[in-house]
């Protein structure tokens, strides 16, 4: 599991390159994913669902039909983004 430390704005902006789709919006990382059906986007809810909380940090999160929009940022460090929703929006990527 990576560190829980606030991520630096190299860190964000490199990471960001490698996460298609996914921006920093009021200070959080953010994407909407969009899937053929409601059941492939539940689908991969419960699959990123459980390899966040093997990581115990948990998205912000919303389904409507076939599309999730997810946010990312820490809140025990303050609400910034950590290098664990880095490593959580790199998992998220790998499983759509």
């Amino acid at each position: 599991m990576s560190k829980r430390e606030a991520a630096t704005e190299n860190q964000i902006n490199d990471a960001l390159n490698d996460l298609p789709g996914w921006s920093l919006v009021d200070g959080k990382l953010q994407k909407t994913y969009k899937f053929n059906s409601f059941a492939a986007a539940l689908g991969w809810m419960v699959s990123a669902g459980v390899e966040a909380d093997k990581m115990n940090h948990h998205p912000e999160w919303s389904n409507v039909y076939n599309r999730v929009t997810v946010t990312l940022v820490t809140h025990d460090l303050g609400n910034v983004v950590s290098t664990l929703d880095l490593t959580l929006a790199k998992k998220m990527e790998a499983l759509a």
